[in-house]
């Protein structure tokens, strides 16, 4: 019996091997074919990591990064190409079919997206938090510097605000609101899965051309993970990653050019004359000069109709260029990419530049089938280098001052001898470097387990970030410093993450868990020097020997004299368990433990952050799952505590601080009160519910998500105020709460669908109401800080203006000190006059009510043409260009600011003898709407490229910022325009606009 099995074995094995020799000679005798193509999306866009399998096989491959493909085929197979969320394609290969152009459409079924989440990637049917990608068409064919500008406005509940348009200059951001009055509010950045935020790096340093997917995560249930650190929301960048094939080599780039998106004009010469007539007149002040101007310089200039537009002078046409070549290829074993990049910018105000030199590689290896690595290498080059034109004093200067002296030198004082402002363009006279540069390096290695273990993986990521700063600068002379002042700060900072990761995925029938332990510790070392001196005999040496000056000291660094150093720490421990049934109902929960160096001795340093999630794939139901108007639906909901740190190193520790004082006659070193420590300190805490669905219908001509969210922060880190007598003025306490609530929609619609011509939309909207609920326990406001219970945090709080007191009118009752051409205030407690502490009142709040945009997206064939409107509504801001002051009658003022006469009686505008002594802010509506980016594309047809050993190209010409409207009177309702006051001239760098043609090429 046993000898009759072994010979049927035997006879088996001799079957099957005359089987497969059959097959593997038949195959032989088929004719191959070298099949190569590319795979796109209907908008033209490659799908880099589309899947080609010959069907019936296991033999497949993957698109490049290029979306090109290669393999060998036998005549008569078909090929499956595939990708997620796009419309499986089947295509029969024959002997005609050697190069292949293929469109996947896209399938509209949102929910089987794969996304990443944070140390991971679900599917989204499986996701139960609030988690968006960012549109892969606003990380290319744009011109930005920084991925946030691309991400303005085109995200529901993300509000990103650009302030300053400086070349270089990061946006500031937050996700569904201000969850913290004092401490940081924007949201943690964390780059291939290592933190960027808290490196001391920013997103200045990525290169948007590296970005592969951008995610932000928003509520409790999304951002738990991060525990900590995502209180304020979280933006998860993954790279570029290599691709299975031979290398290819694509190259990315574009020019134009850019000049301001609008001028505040200031006054030309006849209506400057005009206005100092007026000054003259309503002040009753005899002419100075028989020519109507201040100052004697000016009489030779006005007599000979010599004239400036020193805006002209201080601005210049912008240029902005961006090249960026890669390559990527590699086995399946081991795959790369390499990415270098160069970024130039020449700033429309004169002096202000940005250059960025970038190099990234990143490297996946897989060693055995049980063990990968991988490392990524980033090194970044930032130059701000440049002394820079003040456009402030440009505004301000008469069209009859002077740009030179005789001997070719800037003039100090354009209109001498009146001395309030120095020439706009002094400060190019001025030596100013500024630079910093990005190092970094992380690297991974994964094991997988097999056997009764399988679905187990231990990753151990670890990386390392080291960030060199230089800033020195030397005023001289010509730049109206006469004895010569010179300073050189250099900074670094030190930082590494190291995070131990225990994964296991398993699927039993129905059932599918997904668990993730975490342990990570994190550090970071920061330090930073320097000297600083003045009296120099010449200006020859600029900053490059400071200590040859008459007075040399240690520069001022962080309020310190000379040098700083701080250390901060986090250790963290996670876990995180996904359960879903049947691809039906989900269940997500997660508690993280995060300790942080900066809190007090005398409580735990720890903070326990616990977060649960539910979700239900309603179309998944027998009920919908052949239904034609619902195609897909998910309901989900959320709630959790998320923390922040919300201060900074040594709070909580005591501190002296030192002081020179005469003792005998010598001035000696001492010691006072600087800064009381507490102890007790703990994290801030934010509880958030989120409710959610995400859903498409009409044959998924209609998808999208809407959801709603409340948010209640306690706990909050604010100064509270002591006695004098204690010798400090305050200290940092537990002790205020704050609220969010609020509404967010997203919805994408193919309008028009059809075979040469398609119309998509994207809408989003988003509605946010922030409160404070507590401050310092006594039921009080701050009004000193403007903060009021039950009021959004950042509020105007001012003075009622209800127009301009006119002759003849009588505010003896109202305004008893107020005369004819003063601004008229509503007198609130009806006391019969206007005082601070009962006539102002609340007037709106400085963060948008709503913010929306709007993206129509149109293609013909291979033309592709793509429009974005963002708007911001409902939000006061003060207006500093209404503002003057007393120097009304001293300094040129913007043409479309007015001014009150007898004769023409302005209700809107002040006169000219007008003292803002009540320190009124000039609040105004900042709302606007904008023409934000316009694309059109054009993809040559690969029928076209094939003999030039090209497998794609696009051209595009963009613009951005095109057209904004608003009744704001000013450069930008957007931008934050300083006043002399402030002494921050440098940030008044208004919204620009920008045209660039560009192209991106992949080569065979």
């Amino acid at each position: 019996m046993k000898y009759r099995f072994t010979l049927l074995k035997s006879f088996s094995v001799l079957l099957l091997m005359m089987m497969l020799t059959g097959i593997a000679q038949l195959a032989s005798a088929q004719t191959k074919i070298n099949v190569k193509g590319v795979v796109k999306d209907a908008t033209g866009n490659v799908l880099p990591g589309a899947t080609v399998n010959i069907q019936g096989t296991t033999q497949s491959t993957t698109t490049d990064v290029n979306g090109a493909f290669k393999m060998e085929v036998a005549e008569g197979s078909t090929l499956k190409i595939s990708f997620v969320s796009m419309i499986t394609k089947f295509i029969e290969v024959t002997k005609n079919t050697t190069t292949l152009n293929i469109v996947l459409e896209d399938s509209n079924k949102q929910l089987n997206e794969v996304v990443v989440v944070g140390y991971g990637t679900q599917k989204r049917s499986d996701v139960t938090g609030s988690v968006t990608t960012v549109p892969k068409s606003r990380l290319s064919q744009l011109p930005v510097t920084n991925v946030l500008q691309a991400v303005e406005g085109a995200v529901a509940g993300v509000t990103v605000t650009t302030s300053s348009s400086i070349p270089g200059r990061q946006p500031s951001v937050t996700v569904r609101g201000q969850n913290s009055i004092s401490a940081a509010s924007g949201p943690f950045v964390v780059v291939d899965g290592i933190p960027l935020t808290k490196s001391g790096g920013s997103l200045n340093d990525i290169n948007p051309n590296d970005i592969a997917s951008m995610e932000i995560l928003k509520d409790a249930s999304a951002v738990a993970i991060y525990g900590a650190n995502g209180s304020q929301g979280v933006i998860l960048i993954t790279t570029k990653r290599g691709t299975t094939g031979k290398p290819v080599i694509r190259y990315n780039g574009y020019a134009g050019y850019e000049n301001l998106g609008h001028i505040l004009e200031p006054r030309g010469p006849a209506s400057f004359t005009q206005k100092f007539l007026d000054y003259e007149s309503q002040n009753h002040l005899t002419q100075q000069f028989p020519e109507p101007v201040y100052n004697n310089s000016e009489r030779a200039n006005y007599a000979a109709g010599r004239t400036i537009d020193w805006v002209k002078e201080v601005t210049q046409q912008g240029f902005m260029q961006d090249h960026n070549l890669s390559v990527t290829g590699g086995t399946p074993d081991v795959k790369y990419f390499l990415s270098g990049d160069y970024l130039k910018q020449k700033g429309v105000i004169k002096g202000y530049q940005y250059n960025r030199a970038s190099v990234r590689s990143n490297l996946d290896v897989n060693v055995t089938s049980y063990l990968s690595v991988g490392a990524n290498l980033y090194f970044a080059n930032n130059n701000y280098d440049g002394g820079r034109a003040n456009l402030l004093n440009a505004t301000a200067m008469s069209p009859y001052g002077n740009i030179y002296n005789a001997d070719g030198t800037y003039a100090i004082y354009p209109m001498a001898p009146e001395q309030l402002y120095v020439n706009p363009l002094l400060g190019l006279t001025t030596d100013q470097i500024n630079r910093s540069v990005n190092i970094s390096g992380n690297g991974y290695a994964e094991v997988k387990f097999g056997g009764v273990l399988k679905g187990l993986k231990y990753r151990l990521n670890a990386g390392y970030t080291y960030l060199p700063t230089r800033v020195d600068g030397y005023s001289g002379r010509l730049a109206n410093t006469p004895l010569g002042s010179a300073t050189a700060v250099s900074s670094e900072t030190n930082s590494y993450t190291l995070d131990n990761l225990l994964l296991y995925t398993r699927d039993f029938g129905k059932h599918r868990i997904d668990f993730t332990g975490l342990y990570s510790a994190q550090q970071r070392k920061y330090f930073i020097s320097g000297i600083a001196g003045t009296g120099y005999i010449n200006d020859e040496l600029s900053f490059n020997q400071i200590g040859i000056g008459a007075t040399v000291s240690g520069a001022s660094v962080n309020g310190f004299s000379g040098s700083y150093s701080d250390r901060y720490a986090l250790n963290s421990q996670m876990a995180r368990l996904n359960y879903s049934y049947d691809s039906r109902y989900l269940v997500t929960l997660t508690v993280r433990r995060d300790g942080s160096s900066v809190f007090g001795a005398n409580t735990s340093k720890y903070g326990w952050f616990p977060v649960a999630a539910l979700g239900w794939n309603v179309s998944n139901e027998d009920f919908l799952k052949n239904s034609k108007l619902i195609n897909s639906l998910k309901l989900r909901a959320s709630y959790g505590k998320t923390g922040n740190e919300a201060v900074s190193v040594y709070r909580t520790i005591t501190s002296d601080g030192t002081v020179r004082f005469p003792f005998n006659g010598v001035s000696t070193v001492g010691i006072q009160a600087s800064n009381l420590g507490n102890g007790n300190l703990h994290w801030e805490s934010t509880n958030q519910a989120n409710i959610a669905a995400d859903f498409s219908v009409l044959n998924s001509r209609i998808s999208g998500t809407v959801e709603y969210y409340d948010s209640r922060t306690t706990g909050l880190l604010l100064n509270r105020a002591l006695p004098t007598i204690t010798g400090y003025n305050q200290v940092v306490d537990n002790i205020g709460k704050v609220a969010n609530k609020g509404i967010e929609v997203t919805l994408n619609t193919r309008n028009i669908d059809g075979k040469d011509f398609r119309w998509e939309s994207t809408i989003v909207f988003a509605a946010n109401k922030n409160r404070v609920v507590a401050l310092y326990g006594d039921g009080k406001d701050d009004i000193g800080n403007k903060w009021f219970i039950g009021k959004p945090i950042n509020v105007i709080y001012d003075y009622k203006m209800t127009g301009v007191w006119q002759t003849g009118e009588d505010p003896s009752k109202q305004d008893p000190v107020a005369k004819p051409g003063d601004l008229k205030f509503a007198d609130i407690n009806g006391d019969g006059k206007i005082t601070a502490d009962g006539d102002r009142v609340i007037l709106g709040q400085q963060d948008p009510k709503w913010t929306g945009g709007l993206t129509n997206t149109f293609h013909y064939k291979n033309f592709n043409l793509s429009i974005f409107v963002q708007t911001a509504q409902g939000m006061l801001k003060n207006n500093a260009d209404l503002n003057y002051a007393d120097e009304s009658g001293r300094r040129n003022t913007p043409a479309a600011v007015g001014y009150w006469t007898p004769t023409n009686n302005s209700n809107d505008f002040q006169s000219l003898t007008y003292t803002n002594t009540r320190g009124y802010g000039y609040p105004r509506n900042a709302s606007y709407t904008r023409i934000k980016d316009v694309t059109f594309s054009y993809v040559v047809p690969q029928r076209l490229l094939d003999k030039a050993g090209i497998s794609g190209l696009t051209f595009y010409l963009s613009g951005r910022n095109l057209k904004t409207f608003t009744n704001w009177i000013g450069w930008d309702p957007e931008a934050n325009y300083s006043t002399r006051g402030s002494g921050d001239w440098v940030n008044n760098y208004p919204q620009t606009r920008t045209i660039i043609l560009g192209a991106n090429i992949s080569l065979k």
